[in-house]
């Protein structure tokens, strides 16, 4: 019993955190949900006090505009296991052509972050960008990710620019 509470009580700062971000309070979501997400109910989600159904965690997810795993806390026996077998470099190469055109969640947030970071060099060639792993520890951060689930990420959607000779 105390696992389900516990987990429970993950969810629910999963839940709050992503509504704080989106700069949302409780009673915004209720307004903009036009009652859907009751304010009393959410905050009892975001309390640990009430378990959500997975139609309704979906639901919340597309009001929220982000992926239901967003809302749910991660595994931490699995994240340790994927971590031991990622190395992540010194350097990362980022395609930024390809971050154009990719559909992913993190997009706005990893073209935000780039932007700066060209900004601040004065490195405008537009078409690839080395970051540092302090770099990549930072965007996760932000994601909310490891940085070997970000750097696994980033080579999954093909983002990760072949380094030559």
């Amino acid at each position: 019993m105390s696992y389900d509470l516990s987990y429970a009580v993950k969810v629910g700062e999963r839940l709050r955190n992503i509504r704080l971000q989106k700069g949302l309070s409780l009673n915004d979501v209720e307004t903009a949900s036009t009652k859907e997400f009751k304010a009393s109910v959410l905050g009892a989600y975001e309390r640990g006090e009430r378990s959500i159904s997975v139609p309704r965690l979906q639901r919340l997810a597309i009001f929220y505009g982000v992926p239901v795993d967003h809302l749910l806390p991660k595994d931490l026996e699995d994240e340790d296991t994927k971590e031991l077998q990622i190395q992540i470099p010194e350097k990362i190469r980022i395609d930024l052509q390809r971050l154009q055109v990719v559909d992913a969640p993190e997009k706005t947030v990893l073209l935000r972050y780039l932007n700066t970071v060209q900004m601040q060099r004065g490195d405008f060639n537009g078409k690839i960008l080395t970051i540092r792993s302090d770099d990549l520890r930072a965007i996760a951060s932000v994601l909310d990710l490891t940085p070997e689930s970000l750097f696994g990420r980033i080579e999954n959607l093909g983002l990760k620019a072949a380094v030559l000779s």
